[in-house]
């Protein structure tokens, strides 16, 4: 490894590299992903820079003092294997400490992650499908924007394992998308969000008390996109998920394993039908 390589935060400005470079992995990021992930974090994008160059990004996005999550790591292809790689997941583990780590690994690496301390819970997998019309009761559906944020962070924090407002704030605002939450009676049930992606769509998170509910929300949020692929990334730990990709004709076309430091934080997986991100969690 070369003497010259040194690892550094990013700054927001270059943040697009990273999600350029994940275009280029076949990842299909969001159209503001480098701008929504950015304000989750801002000392949690690490570049390692060669000779003044960029040759590996990675982040450690810590969301409270007790709880973090690694993702968007890259190794440019012409710098892989040297160890490059290596020390910038060391930085930004240091970074981290002493909190629970998330990462959602590839399958063919999740013996690497488990040298560095990390352990399998379980497995999330992305499924693709084509946005169809249906009939839908929309009684109860309504703009995420018309719930108080504070309802919708109190939501969110039994399916996440830490408070995440600032990004919530950008996540549910971002341009190029559609957030809805279901409600009866004053209270909150579930919500969701969909965004605009370099191909199609993705819909996550998608939280509900329930798969009648959950799958409400999902038919609302294709309403306007008929035609067009849409992408849902379930967890293996909600058969209920499983169950809504199948009835929507959804075929899985890729999978990680989620694994954590320090064990599996205990959220109420039934309610997770959508994770947010591979990358943020």
């Amino acid at each position: 490894m070369d003497n010259n390589y040194r690892v550094r935060r990013m700054q927001e400005n270059e943040l697009q590299i990273a999600i350029d470079w994940a275009q280029q992995e076949g990842w299909n990021p969001g159209l503001h992903d480098a701008q929504t992930f950015y304000q989750a974090d801002p000392d949690g994008f690490f570049a390692g820079e060669l000779n003044g160059q960029v040759i590996a990004v990675g982040s450690a996005v810590c969301y409270d003092p007790s709880f973090a999550f690694c993702g968007l790591y890259i190794v440019h292809p012409d710098y892989r294997g040297q160890g490059y790689g290596l020390q910038l997941t060391q930085e930004r583990l240091r970074y981290l400490e002493p909190r629970n780590a998330g990462i959602d690994g590839v399958v063919e690496n999740i013996s690497i992650y488990e040298r560095i301390g990390y352990r399998l819970a379980y497995h999330n997998m992305r499924f693709q499908g084509i946005a169809r019309q249906a009939k839908l009761d929309q009684n109860a559906i309504v703009d995420l924007s018309d719930i108080h944020f504070s309802d919708l962070a109190r939501y969110d924090r039994l399916c996440f394992p830490a408070p995440r407002d600032a990004f919530l704030q950008a996540w549910i605002h971002q341009p190029d998308s559609r957030a809805f939450a279901y409600v009866q009676q004053g209270i909150l049930l579930g919500y969701a969000v969909r965004r605009k992606c370099i191909e199609g769509h993705k819909i996550g998170p998608l939280f509900a008390d329930s798969f009648a509910i959950a799958n409400c929300l999902f038919t609302a949020l294709q309403q306007d996109i008929v035609g067009d692929s849409v992408f849902f990334d379930i967890t293996d730990i909600n058969p209920a998920a499983r169950r809504l990709v199948d009835q929507h004709q959804m075929q899985q076309v890729f999978s990680t394993g989620r694994m954590y430091l320090k064990g599996q934080p205990k959220l109420a997986d039934k309610k997770i039908f959508a994770i947010t991100t591979f990358e943020l969690g």
